[in-house]
């Protein structure tokens, strides 16, 4: 029987493709020593999330988990968030501040995007994890600190090295157990098992989306640039535009358009793969039964396309506008246009 340390686990490291299984025995295996750790991997797999999970798996689980994003910190402040400062050291300094070490004592310290640190901090962090103890800025006193240092980067610090970003001292130090995360592209197979995570613990647990096979298939296909956070997020919008229905190929295929019109503009997809699909079809026919008024099937489709969203979105216009990527202005001149009921639209 799995222990309760290792459930945790499980629950937040989501998954069961061969890499995300190496990933959570190297966490198992990391969580029984004492040793630094370095995560690495693209943005968006999910690097605090395994940081988390090392501390709660580890005798430290009952101490701080205190987590700083280095790049994120203004340089003339790092100093001060880190290690503290006392009262009146410099201007601005109304009070005493304990550092983020001494914060983290006893527990774990997760540094995200060590590789933003400024060079002039990487030496006195350098110092910190060799002798174990802090200055706060304005003392003449150490203080001795017992933490667990986790460090994450999506940057190859051996490269930052290369260029003298990166002191190499400190990697090594830093570098006692990598852990490198998949893309999600890695590890496509996981897609069904995170989208049914996503549901069923977070914002549509009471009445979610169902997502068919075939919304999934094409899940299982996208290239995920944005990686799990890219995954979540559109289960997010998912639950949003269609709570409580069913989730199918066309509905993905809504869902996914605006991370392809971010692409640049020399491949983005042509205008006319926009169309509706019985639009392409008739089209795309050799020939026609009889005449057909193109301008008027086009506007016949968009006022289709138009209520449908409104009744998507339980009749809310500015969801509905989102639905179909228009600016709720637009939308509201086109309700006008096709003199689609303002008793469809129920608020803004």
């Amino acid at each position: 029987m799995e222990s309760l340390d290792a459930l945790a686990m499980a629950d937040m490291i989501v998954g069961n493709s061969t890499a995300i299984r190496e990933v959570r025995g190297l966490v198992r295996f990391a969580a029984e020593t004492r040793a630094s750790v370095l995560i690495t991997g693209p943005s968006g797999t999910g690097k605090e999330l395994v940081a988390h999970a090392l501390h709660r798996a580890s005798a430290r689980a009952a101490a701080p988990f205190i987590a700083v994003n280095s790049g994120a910190i203004p340089r003339e402040l790092i100093e001060s968030e880190l290690f503290g400062h006392e009262k009146g050291s410099f201007t601005g300094a109304m009070a005493r501040r304990i550092g983020h070490f001494e914060a983290a004592h006893a527990g774990t310290l997760f540094l995200d995007e060590i590789g933003e640190m400024p060079l002039d901090m990487q030496v006195r962090l350098l110092r910190v994890l060799e002798d174990h103890k802090v200055r706060r800025i304005g003392s003449n006193d150490d203080v001795n600190v017992d933490v667990r240092l986790i460090a994450a980067t999506h940057q190859c610090l051996e490269s930052a090295i290369a260029d003298g970003r990166f002191r190499a001292d400190l990697f090594y130090r830093l570098n006692v157990l990598p852990i490198e995360l998949p893309s999600l592209a890695e590890r496509v197979e996981d897609v069904p098992v995170l989208v049914e995570h996503f549901l069923s613990r977070g914002f549509a647990s009471d009445n979610p989306p169902v997502f068919t096979d075939g919304a999934l298939a094409i899940l299982m296909a996208h290239d995920w640039p944005g990686n799990v956070r890219e995954l979540k997020n559109l289960v997010e919008r998912a639950a949003v535009f269609f709570r409580g229905m069913d989730v199918g190929r066309d509905q993905m295929a809504m869902l996914l358009r605006p991370a392809r019109s971010a692409r640049p503009a020399a491949v983005a997809a042509p205008v006319a793969v926009d169309l509706p699909e019985n639009v392409v079809a008739i089209a795309a026919s050799p020939r026609f039964a009889r005449p057909m008024d193109l301008r008027e099937h086009l506007q016949n489709e968009e006022k289709r396309v138009l209520i449908e969203a409104l009744e998507s979105t339980g009749g809310v216009v500015s969801a509905a506008a989102r639905l179909v990527m228009l600016q709720r202005t637009t939308f509201v001149e086109k309700m006008k246009r096709y003199q689609i009921g303002r008793e469809m639209a129920l608020s803004a």
